[in-house]
Order: C-alpha cells, then structure tokens, then sequence
C-alpha cells in the first residue's frame, strides 16, 4: 500500500530585466537588458540559493525518505554560470543525491504555447538540452510557465511522451474533489498532480504576515494542517517559487528553522513520507478525470493569463514580440535571435499589470520599474530598436546579394 506523501516542488527562476531604455537609445545602442540583472542575482544567491541548497543538502543527508522537485528555467542557468557557478555547483551536488528530480518548461520561461506553438516546442527542446548538458538527466514531467496549463497543454505533453505534468488545483475546477489526489488529464492518460495551494501559500506568502490569523506559523501547527487536509488521501502538493526562502520570506522570519522542524517531524512519523512527482506518479493511481477547457494559472486571485495580458499595453507588447518571429529566425543572428527570446520572458509582461488591491501589490514587489506604463514604455522602445536592427540585416543581406 502507498504510503501518504507530500510533493515539495519549488521553482528556481531570473528573468533578464530591462533597463530604463528611451526612444532615443533606439537605432544606438542595443543593450536592453540592466546591469542590475547581475547585483539582484547575486542578492538572491545570498539570501536564498545558497542557504536553501545548503539546507536542503542536509535534510537529503539526515532524512532518507526526504525529496524534492525542481523546474530551473535556462535563464537562471545563464545568470548562475556567469555570477554564481558555485550556486550552480550546489545545485548539481543535490541532483547527485538521486532523490530530486527537475522538470521540462521553457527554456527562456515564456508563455510560448498560447502565442506560437513552434517557438514553443523551440524552447522546451533548448530548456531539456541545457539541463541534460548542465545536469545530465533527462526531465520527465511537465511544467509549463507559471503553471499555466489547459487541456490542449496536456494532449501535447501526452504526444510528447512525457509521464506527467503538473496544475494549479484551483477549487471552480476542482468542485467538490480534492486536490489531494493523482488525477489524470481529460481525454488522455496523462497523470496529472495539483497544487494545494491552500497550504503552499501558507508558506509562499502569509508566513510572515503578523495579521493573519495563522500567524506565527510553527511546524507543529503546519504538520498537523497538512495530516488534517491529507487524511486518508493520496498526497499533498506543495508548490512555490524557489526564492520563497530567504527572499520572498527573509531569513529572520525564521523560515529555514522552520522548513527544517517540518521536513524533520513529517519524514519521522510512521505513515508520512515525501515524493519527487515522478515517484507519486508511480506510487498512486489516478482518481479520475480533471478538465481544464480554460487556461489556468498559480498567479492572482483570478488563476488565468490576466496576470500577463489582462490590459491593452500587455496584449500590444505580446502581439509585437510574437509577430517578428519568422523575420527574426530568418536573419539567422544568433545574438538577436535570443534578445527576441529573452524578451518573451513572462516577467516582463507581468511588470505591465495594472490591476488594483492586492494582487497590484504583488506585482509591484517583483516589478523594478516604477509603474507599469514604464515597463510598457521601455519595452516598446525595444522593440523599436529590435526593428532597426532587423532592417539594417535585411538591407545587409541584399545588398551582399
């Protein structure tokens, strides 16, 4: 009999941010993205990276039944080799445990599927070859941007051959189950495993909020909401973003202890375990059916695209960069060709939010611009730029021709 578990999956991501890039950089200079990119990697290496991997290192080391899953996306690899190979280096060594596991998405964190399906299998086949060459395993579950994830998304992740993939276990979807279960994706036999996001944002975003009721947040308390909300089912996913520690929750809230108090008491209770998804996939049968007809997310409180192009500026800014595709391949130019491509990133359409009440809020603590009609603003600027250059190589070519 399969043993009740928890799935921790945790996110390790950093966009190219741009800079404050005027219409008169443009057809000038075309250095888009800020050098602060390279001091806010190096302060989150700092905070988060290095003391999460260290713990982490530990637990696997103390605790057999410990696991966790990753997805690292190709620009954060980028970013590590060039400021912080040691976090790199860290990384590895935990792989090298046998009981973490990386999953498949985009290479450059996008929400390709939705905007050109070919550039997207571009980027999920560039994302698997860095982490086969970085990391030498092959990723077997799917995890597509921001958890944004449909019916289609699953048909083609089936066709794909791969084992799994994960979703938000968003209750309008849900109804009446739970999301403690394996599920499989409708109309196909894909497993599919959903995020509690109920007690995942418990730690990714209230545990140091002093005005929640459930604050402070010990490790007793969370084990014995988490043995609640599992009972007699499968298994409980844990899902969030890798920086939720040291970063989005400082180290002097106290949140390394307490990750080590829970992984500590639920890996020594008897009936208590922990899976990487492919090991949950294998150990539980499916439950049933789950649709999602519509695209859903893990971001804002309404769980769809809107985070990214819920207004006109985020719409406009997505149709140019997805229009120049084939003129930008064609050109062959490899140095354009992944400016285009860091700038599908998602985070900078993200920054282009203008929703109110707390989930403006949210937005504006990732955001390095100072409103999002800047971010706006300079991002068309660069796409301003990105079709000079693009004239400039086609007048190139046929005057060579």
């Amino acid at each position: 009999m399969s043993q009740r578990g928890i799935v921790l999956y945790l996110h390790v991501h950093q966009p190219y941010r741009l800079r404050p890039y005027s219409v008169f950089d443009t057809a000038t200079t075309h250095d888009y993205f800020d050098t602060e990119n390279q001091t806010i990697f190096e302060k989150v290496a700092r905070t988060s990276y290095r003391p999460m991997n260290e713990t982490l290192k530990r637990l696997l080391d103390e605790h057999a039944d410990f696991r966790v899953s990753l997805s690292i996306s190709g620009t954060f690899i980028e970013q590590a080799r060039m400021w912080a190979p040691d976090v790199l280096e860290s990384f590895k060594q935990l792989i090298a445990t046998g009981r973490v596991e990386i999953l498949a998405e985009t290479y450059h964190h996008t929400l390709a599927f939705f905007y050109s399906r070919d550039e997207f299998e571009r980027q999920v086949a560039l994302h698997r070859d860095s982490i086969i060459e970085t990391f030498g395993i092959t990723p077997r579950v799917f995890r597509n941007t921001e958890l944004a994830y449909n019916d289609e998304l699953a048909a083609w992740a089936e066709s794909r051959g791969y084992a799994g993939i994960v979703a938000e276990g968003w209750d309008p979807v849900l109804e009446w189950r739970s999301p403690n279960y394996l599920y499989h994706a409708h109309g196909t036999q894909l497993p599919l495993l959903l995020k509690n996001y109920r007690l995942s944002d418990d730690i990714a975003f209230r545990f140091s909020n002093q005005s929640w009721q459930g604050w402070p947040l010990t490790s007793e308390k969370y084990h014995e909401w988490v043995d609640k909300s599992l009972g007699d089912q499968s298994v409980i996913n844990l899902f969030m973003d890798y920086e939720t520690f040291g970063e989005h929750q400082w180290a002097d809230t106290g949140i390394f202890e307490f990750f080590s108090s829970f992984v500590s008491s639920w890996t020594e209770q008897s009936d208590g375990t922990f899976y990487t998804v492919s090991e949950a996939i294998a150990a539980h049968e499916p439950a049933g059916a789950i649709s999602m007809p519509y695209t859903v997310t893990w971001a804002d409180t309404s769980r769809d695209l809107s985070a990214w192009n819920g207004n006109a500026l985020q719409r406009e800014a997505l149709r140019y960069i997805y229009s120049l595709e084939d003129d930008i391949l064609r050109t062959g130019d490899d140095t354009l060709i992944s400016d285009w491509r860091r700038l599908q990133t998602s985070d900078h359409f993200y920054y282009m939010c203008t929703k109110g009440f707390d989930d403006g809020g949210v937005h504006a603590y990732f955001s390095p611009h100072v409103s999002p009609y800047d971010a706006f603003l300079y991002y068309l600027n660069v796409i301003r730029d990105i079709r000079w250059r693009l004239h400039v190589h086609h007048r190139a070519g046929g005057l060579n021709g």
